[in-house]
């Protein structure tokens, strides 16, 4: 087996984004695009390949698209999907920082208390209070302060290659809502394993200083399994990858099948093949092929008792000492609805 880095971080390949909004040519050639709130998920990235597959499960139209930048050309699809049934990776999946991008690329990244890039005090913090983030509603500030950026990893278990694709929203409120769900999975599988959840686009509405704002959030629901199953531990495999109908619990994988030929070599009575068969039979693994070998080793052990008991009056065996008669192998045409042995069937008299 080849050996890893230890130090290396590991992380799946990032085939394109899954975005809620996109940018449509301005009026006025000397201004930039003009960004537009998306009803639908977008989807990105570099491989045509991978946004035409996505154009075929999803709707929309396959179209090339310039990243605002100096960004390489790239191919989206506006699909017609609002949410999307996705798994979460192993690890942590979310990514959240306050974010100021300009032309030069980003200049502050900041967890809400130190800015990354500086090593200083978060500078929207000290800048504009704790309320700055409202700022990002007025067109006139909304450039002044970080944007609230959250970046959640999935899988796209339908979609090409193996990968995560990044959804990327900048909405205060989504990050709240994600970062808690995400938590509160990964408190009950501590990132190992994989989740199913589905990402939805909810439209919402928010009445503040006398106006009304519309704006889309990204939801993050767990999917096809409980809470009490999502927070219980890692889950199967099988479950993540197909969750059972209505949050139903995918089966344990089937225990061995038990040597029902070798218990049956080892019996020494008829009764002891007689029970060899009821085990088959209430484990569900009773097959004619078995029926018919359960049969022949009856009649060895049969013959074996008879050998031990020639030379008595009847030549078969007499009742034991409470009145009960050793059970006898039936014929194929006296076998009974629930299968052979009938005369050692629960009830008959028969006993070992």
């Amino acid at each position: 087996m080849g050996g890893r880095i230890i130090n290396h971080q590991r992380q799946a390949r990032e085939l394109g984004r899954l975005r809620t909004g996109y940018s449509v040519a301005n009026s006025d050639p000397n201004k930039r695009p003009r960004p537009v709130k998306s009803k639908t998920w977008v989807v990105s990235s570099h491989a045509e390949h991978y946004v035409a597959k996505a154009a075929e499960l999803y709707g929309g139209k396959v179209e090339r698209w310039q990243p605002q930048g100096n960004g390489a050309p790239q191919f989206r699809v506006i699909t017609e999907a609002e949410q999307l049934d996705a798994v979460l990776p192993g690890g942590d999946p979310l990514s959240q920082y306050n974010e100021m991008w300009n032309k030069g690329g980003c200049a502050r990244r900041c967890d809400g208390q130190t800015e990354q890039l500086s090593k200083r005090p978060c500078l929207c913090l000290a800048q504009h209070g704790e309320d700055w983030h409202l700022l990002r509603q007025n067109l006139a500030t909304k450039d002044k302060v970080c944007a609230v950026t959250s970046r959640l990893n999935v899988v796209l278990l339908d979609m090409l290659d193996m990968g995560v694709w990044r959804a990327e929203t900048h909405s205060f409120y989504a990050a709240n809502e994600m970062a808690g769900t995400v938590d509160m999975v990964l408190s009950g599988t501590g990132g190992k394993g994989l989740v199913p959840v589905t990402l939805r686009i909810e439209p919402r509405t928010r009445v503040a200083g006398g106006q009304t704002k519309h704006f889309p959030v990204v939801v993050v629901e767990v999917r096809g399994v409980t809470p009490r199953q999502a927070l219980s531990g890692p889950l199967p495999t099988a479950m993540a990858l197909d969750p059972g109908q209505g949050g139903q619990t995918v089966a344990a994988i089937e225990a061995p099948r038990p040597n029902y030929l070798a218990d049956a070599q080892g019996a020494l009575t008829v009764d002891d093949v007689q029970d060899v068969y009821r085990a088959a039979y209430s484990a569900g693994h009773l097959t004619d092929d078995l029926i018919a070998a359960l049969k022949v080793r009856a009649d060895e052990v049969k013959t074996e008792e008879e050998r031990h008991t020639e030379g008595t009056s009847s030549g078969e065996d007499g009742p034991d000492d409470e009145g009960v008669y050793t059970a006898e192998v039936v014929n194929d045409g006296e076998r009974e609805s629930a299968g052979w042995p009938a005369a050692a069937a629960p009830g008959s008299g028969a006993r070992r």
